[in-house]
């Protein structure tokens, strides 16, 4: 059966660019051994809706067709990749605005863009507010690897997808009962994401419901609140030191990341 828009579907892939340099994989190993490696990434065969726009334009558009275990190599010009490159979409900042002289290479955040320092001459930086990726063409070796059917597994795959948080899902007459790790909602990601993964569900899913659940244990309190005690403790430990000239000041916030 060929894959449409609106399938859930499991797959893999390694993506590099014309060159052949790898700039992204779902398999760990392949990550390490073309050293792009993220410990805060979650390696694995990735869920996605069909035609959400989940993955790139290009590749989503080239998955409608398939058929479950396809393997093989699809090629995604910039247009449908990270758009064209724009040699106009730069700026020049003073270095003033920085807390620190930033560097080139450095991810910056000039009010509400975020962009890459590509020179410093003098007191004056060069921002490119372009993609890294834009203009590139990128290439996809990927595979189908199968249909996802059962609802809970397609509920907790856009939870993933949307807020990047691993959740526990039970499906009961409609209503899907997802269950969040605890202190899940100070994460922003999953603060924002959440709404997305709800559209998504009523959208593609028979659910009526969606109940969010965090849970707690009576012993499981006991640890928190010791371990509330102890950062209090050594918050206020930290106070006391600064106040007394004791300890080191810390580092303010930087603007730029």
């Amino acid at each position: 059966m060929a894959i449409k828009a609106g399938d859930f579907i499991r797959i893999s892939y390694t993506a590099k660019l014309e060159d052949g340099t790898v700039i992204d994989a779902t398999d760990e190993e392949v990550a390490k051994e073309h050293g792009i490696y993220n410990e805060n990434a979650r390696y694995g065969d990735i869920a996605i809706v069909v035609g959400e726009g989940q993955v790139v334009k290009g590749l989503d558009e080239a998955l409608i067709g398939k058929e479950v275990g396809f393997k093989g190599e699809v090629v995604v010009p910039p247009e449908k990749a990270f758009g064209e490159y724009d040699p106009e979409n730069k700026e020049v900042v003073s270095v003033t605005r920085f807390k620190e002289k930033p560097k080139p290479g450095q991810k910056v955040r000039i009010g509400n863009k975020i962009g890459t320092v590509e020179r410093v001459i003098g007191r004056r930086a060069i921002i490119d507010y372009n993609h890294p990726l834009a203009g590139k063409t990128l290439i996809f070796d990927v595979e189908v690897k199968e249909l996802v059917e059962d609802v809970a597994e397609k509920v907790k795959a856009l939870f993933f997808i949307n807020t990047g948080i691993d959740v526990n899902v039970e499906v009961k007459d409609r209503k899907a009962i997802v269950e969040v790790p605890k202190g899940a909602y100070f994460i922003q990601n999953f603060i924002i994401g959440k709404f997305t993964a709800i559209h998504t569900i009523f959208k593609y899913l028979d659910i009526d419901e969606v109940d969010l659940v965090e849970r707690f244990t009576k012993e499981e309190q006991k640890s928190i609140m010791e371990a509330l005690k102890e950062v209090k403790s050594k918050e206020a430990e930290e106070e006391r030191k600064e106040k007394s000239g004791e300890g080191e000041k810390s580092e303010e916030e930087k603007e730029v990341s």
